[in-house]
């Protein structure tokens, strides 16, 4: 909870132990608090006002677990039903904060309730008055959404111990390769051997420190640049001149096909990482002598950009966790691939700034299809950039005249 939640918290709780021991044991003015406001005492109204204004859920519950009150935040959730709490973890809440006096725990609503999936809710449950043995007091349950907090401080600490485990296993190789040379230093092919190593351990590292800075600015690390008209024809043929390298080397065809002329509205670059990096994930996982298909077309507002291979195929209980960061399916195979884990988290996050999506259709042996599906740009869009002129002998001369 923000303090300034908390504070507001506060003071309005000061106020409810007076209003809510009027409702207590005059029932008339706890009808009409429910009705009317205006028919209740003046304190008692601006209570229930400010209760119904603040954002968090507030739910008061009664001695006997019954609901005295609850803001529209709170009947939002789900958690209320008339005068009852829905939740059982919030009713045990309550009756550990009468014999406490204050508590706070994070308690999960189930996703019926919500209706947008389960949430995890912070708690913090206050007794209103010190109450009795024979008579306990109501309680003050104070809920605030804690789902996206939550996940994003998980993401954060899985993130650095991730970047930490992936720098570790290249940093380490190569503060070993670099004593094996100056152990054999008389043995000029060991020398050799070791020196290539060295090159294959500092491009993988090289590439990993970049991956890891294109992925800061895709998650909002640096404003996004602003969106033009991109022509997707230059997009895959650019993708395809970066990994056609790679590809030769393993004995692979990237051949292009599908719709022409297709326009998109986004970054040029961001878009041709994103396919390059799809491109690549098909090398690296493709069988030699086979071909990788890369194609586009427009279909319902968005252009299609598929790219399909004849490879492993990806497992079916690893498909929906292959867009996570660092996450590999065969992790026995990284060193080998020279993967970093981060490709195809980077080609889902620049999909997401652009207001697309990527899935993955595959099986094993036989393949994968992954499609990237970007909007296509309206008509009012900014204009495709003006060709870089052409020089040729004719443009010279009229350049001197």
């Amino acid at each position: 909870m923000s303090p300034l939640v908390a504070l507001v918290v506060g003071l309005l709780l000061g106020g409810v132990v007076a209003a809510t021991v009027v409702i207590r044991f005059r029932p008339d003015l706890g009808r009409s608090v429910g009705d009317d406001p205006t028919l209740a005492a003046p304190e008692v109204a601006l209570t229930r006002r400010l209760v119904d204004l603040i954002d968090p859920a507030i739910v008061f519950v009664e001695s006997d677990d019954s609901v005295l009150l609850a803001n529209p935040a709170a009947r939002a959730l789900g958690i209320v039903r008339g005068d009852r709490l829905l939740v059982p973890e919030l009713l045990t809440l309550a009756r550990d904060v009468r014999r406490s006096g204050s508590r706070r725990a994070d308690v999960r609503l189930p996703g019926d309730l919500v209706g947008s999936g389960p949430r995890l809710v912070g708690v913090h449950g206050v007794r209103l008055d010190s109450g009795t043995v024979t008579a306990p007091g109501p309680v003050a349950l104070v809920l605030q959404d804690v789902t996206e907090a939550r996940r994003v401080e998980a993401v954060r600490r899985d993130f650095v111990a991730n970047v930490g485990h992936e720098l570790k296993t290249p940093v380490g190789a190569l503060a070993l390769l670099a004593e094996a040379i100056e152990g054999a230093a008389d043995d000029p092919e060991a020398v050799q051997r070791f020196a290539s190593r060295i090159a294959h351990e500092s491009d993988r590292l090289g590439r990993l420190v970049r991956e890891l800075i294109d992925l800061s600015r895709l998650q909002g690390g640096e404003p996004l640049p602003e969106f033009r008209r991109v022509d997707v024809d230059q997009v895959l043929a650019e993708a395809v001149d970066r990994t056609r390298t790679a590809a030769r080397a393993k004995q692979l065809d990237i051949v292009v096909g599908g719709q022409p002329e297709l326009v998109v509205r986004g970054v040029e670059s961001q878009l041709a990482t994103a396919v390059t990096n799809l491109l690549a994930n098909a090398v690296a996982y493709s069988t030699g002598e086979s071909r990788i298909a890369v194609a586009a077309r427009s279909r319902s507002g968005f252009a299609e950009i598929t790219v399909t291979d004849s490879g492993i195929g990806i497992p079916r209980a690893d498909r929906h966790r292959i867009f996570e960061r660092f996450y590999r399916v065969d992790q026995s195979r990284a060193s080998s691939t020279g993967g970093t884990g981060l490709g195809l988290a980077i080609v889902k996050h620049v999909a997401s700034n652009h207001g697309g999506s990527v899935s993955v259709w595959s099986e094993e042996g036989l393949g994968s299809t992954f499609t990237l599906r970007i909007p296509l740009a309206g008509p009012a869009d900014h204009p495709l950039p003006d060709p870089d002129p052409v020089t040729t002998p004719q443009t010279l001369e009229n350049e001197r005249s």
